[in-house]
């Protein structure tokens, strides 16, 4: 889903389609909206080291982005398999977001995340980025990103989870032509749900089996 927001993001598919939409065909010969190649592009990924982050570089890497993933610690876990690749880089949050291009979150949330990303974080980034949640709404702070982006401090955001889902009818979130939102869809394709089918079933039978799995304690 992010890699999707993104392809969206740099062809302004959503505003152009938009645009049809209503009628104005005055894109097929002026050019009205930045359009550009993802390559060489940096993807700045908060909560990149896990593994749908991981899975996210695996794609983006192989399309010539750059990836820099954000870390208090400085580096990746031991191991990990971006850990001396050429084109990933490791960063504390505020320099990935001063560099990025599109910033990913991709962080569980918890009493640490809840609202981490606001106004101070979204002010950091370029005027030309763009800021994506596939993750889990009240990551964001809703209220200030809805402030940015009327004052368009960053060129837009996708948004796939809200803090409330749908938002209230009277958010803003539903009005701003930066702001783009889906209703949830990541996890929604027939494949991802027939594997959470197929897991719930694998952790079943292990627990009747003794062995329980994905064990949380």
């Amino acid at each position: 889903m992010v890699i999707t927001y993104i392809m969206n993001f740099s062809a302004a598919m959503f505003s152009q389609a938009k645009m049809l939409h209503d009628g104005n065909k005055k894109n097929f010969h002026v050019f009205q909206h930045p359009i550009y190649e993802i390559t060489d592009k940096t993807l700045g990924l908060i909560g990149g080291s896990g593994i749908i982050g991981t899975a996210v570089a695996d794609v983006a890497l192989p399309l010539g982005m750059k990836v820099m993933i954000s870390s208090r610690r400085g580096k990746l876990p031991p191991g990990h398999k971006y850990e001396n690749h050429p084109r990933v880089t490791v960063a504390p949050l505020e320099e990935m977001l001063s560099v990025s291009d599109f910033v990913s979150i991709n962080c569980p949330l918890n009493d640490e995340t809840r609202h981490s990303i606001g106004r101070k974080e979204i002010e950091l980034m370029k005027p030309s980025a763009f800021l994506i949640n596939t993750a889990r709404g009240a990551i964001i702070n809703e209220a200030e990103l809805i402030e940015c982006m009327k004052e368009g401090i960053i060129s837009g955001a996708g948004l796939d989870t809200q803090e409330c889902e749908p938002p209230k009818d009277d958010s803003d979130l539903w009005t701003l032509p930066n702001v783009f939102l889906t209703p949830h869809i990541g996890w929604r394709r027939i494949e991802t749900r027939q594997r959470l089918v197929d897991m719930t079933a694998e952790n079943i039978s292990a627990y009747l089996e003794g062995e329980p799995s994905n064990v949380v304690n």
